[in-house]
């Protein structure tokens, strides 16, 4: 195929370092897929912080421009020759999900076949585009607390949607868990499973009146001072706190924090993709999206993202 052949996508870019206000919206040629590699048209882009934060500083070794967005769902619209998707076999016009991809914020975009899996039918695309980020945080942070059932840890954060996603997780297997949040989250915290309560001056307090008894592990996903602080005084073995957001106190105080862009964590999320697709499709895991918008409307998502407070997951929708 010439490269006047190839179809044209939209997608965002950083051209430098920066936040979301100095991404370009551009039109490109799609690259074909080769052997090992699919395309895909894409239906809904998951938005996540982590989007933005991987380019805002320039860091990592990072070259420039950089494609925009880490997960997709879609539609196949070309498989390379020989190739097969994570899931198994792959068609032209199956719905597929794509996650730790690059590029996403896209009309269509071409990725290594072994990041796709064959969607989730209870999910819709919005759903689906924001599952395995998500999902894959929270079933690692359950798993290096080592949180079993019967057991009793603390979230905080879980109103949000790493938080939503471990509730539901943490329910499937038998443990109890006190979620912080504010007032007027409590109801989406019960939803899913847990026990609210509310977050500020007395916390520690509040969890010990709702726990009743010992504490044993703490899954921090917003990284405020209180929540380490808590976290620490309720939690006897350090090694079961861990945080997604306050990476220097986790250094400072010995606990642990876990991030996609560690090696032990990226092949701990690789290897629970399968599970947790596969609770998504027996309708044990959902996802609950807050807000859609248009493809070239990603700088006003982030804008509502970096609110902290969204109600549920963002999807942009070409």
């Amino acid at each position: 195929m010439s490269s006047e052949e190839r179809p044209l996508a939209q997608h965002w870019v950083a051209t430098a370092p920066g936040g979301p206000d100095s991404w370009e919206f551009v039109e490109e040629r799609l690259a074909a897929p080769g052997h090992g590699e699919v395309t895909i048209r894409v239906h809904a882009s998951g938005v996540n912080p982590a989007d933005a934060k991987h380019v805002a500083s320039g860091g990592s070794g990072l070259e420039f421009p950089v494609p925009i967005g880490y997960e997709v769902s879609g539609v196949l619209s070309a498989v390379g020759p020989d190739t097969r998707i994570g899931s198994g076999a792959a068609a032209i016009g199956d719905e597929v999900i794509a996650f730790r991809v690059r590029g996403g914020y896209a009309t269509a975009v071409t990725v290594p076949a072994e990041k796709v899996f064959a969607k989730p039918s209870t999910l819709t695309h919005p759903e689906a585009a924001n599952l395995l980020l998500v999902g894959t945080t929270a079933a690692e942070m359950l798993a290096v607390t080592g949180a079993a059932p019967g057991e009793t840890v603390l979230l905080h954060g879980a109103s949000g949607a790493v938080g939503v996603s471990v509730l539901q997780q943490a329910r499937l297997r038998g443990i109890r868990v006190i979620g912080t949040a504010s007032t007027d989250r409590f109801d989406e915290v019960r939803r899913f499973g847990g026990e609210p309560v509310r977050y500020g001056p007395g916390l520690a307090d509040r969890v010990r009146e709702v726990s009743a008894g010992p504490v044993a592990a703490a899954l921090d996903a917003v990284g405020t001072d209180e929540a380490v602080d808590v976290s620490l005084e309720l939690v006897a073995d350090r090694r079961r706190i861990v945080t997604i957001a306050a990476l220097g106190r986790a250094e400072a105080e010995g606990i642990q924090a876990i991030a996609g862009s560690m090696p032990a964590s990226a092949r701990f999320r690789d290897e629970v993709r399968s599970e947790l697709i596969a609770l998504a499709q027996n309708g044990d895991l959902v996802v609950p999206v807050a807000r859609t918008f248009p493809l070239d409307e990603a700088r006003q998502a982030h804008r509502v993202l970096a609110t902290g407070h969204p109600g549920g997951k963002l999807a942009l929708i070409p």
